[in-house]
């Protein structure tokens, strides 16, 4: 361990330090990101944390509400919409939505803005069929946690969507930004994300397998005389290879090329996260990005050709030009003509 240890520090910087001495000509010196580019893999990544704090909190009032009010719990899909944190904070114990009906909370969904797909007829019998939840003072001292955690979601939601904006005016001004809005259903912080995990360093990917290879859309292959290996690749950017998973999953639903090899492998008995086309997208998709070359959108299909007038087939024994009989009588009639202007003549 010693030995290998020594190997890898001081050895290896000698080598390193020697090839920089006596082959700088020959290497390609590497420019770091501007600063545009910077500015905005700073904004995507704390989006990123932002929203992974999100997931925690809420996962954390789930499993509140699951013990102190579980008819909230499973009111809606999402707890950090918009109208499930104005539930939250309006009926946050038992006792309080033991004061709504049918009538009632159809009323105040209405004053809420509440536009979704299950009606106040199914929301409530979600909400009464539940287990009744802590009623009391225990229920009054479980309503403060439950404001408390409805109210760090509510903030997480303003900040995220503050990012989001900036990050939509950063990405309108970068000079690349019009190659990755191109790609299918990459939206606005999707080609964010891959521009920034990317950069702008167009020398950083000589070819477009050494951009394919960091994202770990590649295997990686290991051989050894005989013996040969390909396993998955461990050594990669986990940030890109994270941008590109989520650029692949989302362009199944634009883009039918990608829809169509998502249902050929599910149908072979594959889930959803072997199903996804991460390595076909990204060799198809990353090769252009390494190149900075803009994704031509599919020209649209021609109009169909106006149909012929079809053409009649002439008869056989039609006297025409082309007949061959025409032609017999036709060399017949200026040869007797000939022959009678030479009987004048003479």
């Amino acid at each position: 361990m010693g030995r290998l240890a020594t190997r890898t520090t001081g050895s290896g910087a000698y080598v390193l330090a020697d090839v920089l001495r006596t082959d700088r000509a020959r290497l390609r010196p590497l420019i770091p990101d501007g600063p545009a580019t910077v500015a905005l893999r700073q904004a995507c990544r704390a989006r990123k944390d932002l929203v992974r704090h999100r997931v925690a909190v809420g996962n954390q009032l789930r499993a509140h509400l699951l013990s102190v009010f579980p008819g909230a719990a499973g009111l809606f899909c999402k707890l950090h919409s918009a109208i499930s944190l104005a539930v939250g904070a309006r009926f946050d114990c038992q006792d309080r939505a033991d004061w709504l009906s049918e009538k009632r909370l159809a009323a105040w969904l209405k004053a809420a803005s509440y536009s979704g797909r299950a009606g106040p007829a199914d929301l409530y019998q979600r909400l009464t069929s539940a287990p009744r939840g802590a009623t009391g003072e225990a229920g009054a001292a479980s309503a403060q946690v439950t404001r408390a955690l409805a109210a760090v979601l509510a903030s997480l939601n303003t900040q995220i969507k503050a990012l989001e904006t900036q990050i939509a005016a950063q990405l309108a001004d970068h000079a690349d930004g019009h190659i990755f809005t191109s790609l299918p259903r990459s939206g606005t912080v999707r080609a964010a994300r891959l521009l920034t995990e990317i950069g702008d360093c167009r020398a950083r990917f000589p070819e477009p397998q050494a951009l394919i290879c960091l994202a770990g859309a590649a295997p990686s292959t290991r051989q050894s005389g005989k013996h040969k290996a390909v396993t998955f690749r461990w050594a990669v950017s986990k940030q890109l290879r994270d941008a590109v998973c989520d650029f692949a999953d989302g362009s199944r639903h634009a883009s039918p090329w990608a829809a169509r090899i998502y249902n050929d492998a599910i149908a072979r008995g594959k889930d959803h996260p072997h199903a996804h086309p991460r390595q076909s997208v990204a060799v198809c998709h990353l090769g252009m990005l390494a190149q900075r070359h803009r994704l031509r959108p599919r020209p649209p299909p021609r109009p169909p050709a106006p149909a012929r007038r079809p053409r009649h087939r002439r008869r056989p024994g039609r006297m025409t030009r082309n007949n061959r009989y025409f032609r017999q009588d036709q060399t017949r009639s200026l040869t007797q003509g000939y022959s009678f202007i030479l009987r004048i003549c003479v």
